[in-house]
């Protein structure tokens, strides 16, 4: 898309010089081509979290069930950690592609909550990128573990306490949206066209389920903050164990692992209908 803009001082030429150059880059095929790749990588690490899920589900499981568990179990045969390498590209075009859509005006929304949306969302897909190069060059680590270490980092620091609370109140925010998003349908907005209705009741199950599971999440950060330890502090592995210890925890669990198993399955609809 064209944008027009004036401009009246060196500041604003350098500002539209960053923007156009930010607009090709998000424009560009090979953009494109990583964007709908991360996303069918990731709906493949979600179909491996459901696996995981489902064994956690029935005791037997052998991994953690979160992402670090899927890109571990990946990284054991030579096509998955083929898929590793194909998600370190995926994801780090899907970080540039969300950075776009902060820098240029009117991509991604002009308010500064998608400006913020899009920028967590560029974070989190770095990370992600961050994450599968290290597996897929056998460095990887645990996520929970990653998890501990930063809350403890943050507990240490001035205020920790509250600042521990404030991400774990931020979490169950954004885990509140994707049941909403998914609840009402607003996933089909990323959405370039009509992708069915498989894709569309697969989008409707998987989103509350992620949603739940940040929630959470999100609780337990809180938790933490309240009892001053990081221990608490497992991400979605400690989360879906906590869900485990509660009455018909096996039960909700399966469930779960269901739910994850629809999101990958939308996630690969996302990767050919995606509006990129």
């Amino acid at each position: 898309m064209s944008v027009q803009r004036r401009s009246g001082s060196a500041s604003g030429d350098v500002r539209d010089h960053l923007e156009d150059v930010a607009q090709a880059a998000g424009d560009h095929p090979a953009t494109e081509a990583a964007v709908r790749t991360g996303y069918a990588v990731n709906g493949l690490l979600h179909l491996l979290i459901a696996w995981i899920c489902l064994q956690l589900a029935m005791l037997h499981a052998t991994g953690d069930a979160d992402q670090s568990g899927a890109l571990a179990a990946l990284s054991q045969h030579t096509l998955g950690r083929v898929a590793l390498w194909l998600g370190v590209l995926g994801f780090l075009g899907l970080a540039l592609w969300q950075l776009t859509e902060v820098v240029v005006p009117g991509l991604g929304g002009d308010s500064w909550q998608s400006r913020l949306k899009d920028g967590a969302k560029a974070v989190v897909y770095a990370i992600l990128a961050w994450s599968a190069f290290g597996f897929a060059r056998g460095t990887g680590s645990s996520g929970k573990q990653q998890v501990q270490g930063y809350t403890a980092s943050l507990l240490g620091a001035p205020a920790g306490r509250i600042l521990v609370a404030v991400v774990g109140l931020a979490i169950i925010g954004v885990g509140m949206y994707h049941v909403v998003k998914g609840l009402r349908r607003r996933f089909l907005g990323d959405l370039e066209d009509d992708p069915g209705p498989l894709a569309v009741y697969a989008g409707m199950l998987g989103y509350p389920t992620r949603g739940v599971a940040l929630a959470v999440v999100g609780g337990l950060f809180v938790a933490a903050a309240m009892a001053n330890s990081s221990s608490r502090t497992n991400g979605l592995d400690g989360a879906l164990r906590f869900l485990l210890a509660q009455p018909y925890g096996r039960v909700v669990v399966a469930f779960m692992a269901l739910g994850f198993a629809a999101f990958g399955v939308y996630s690969f609809f996302r990767a050919r209908h995606a509006d990129v």
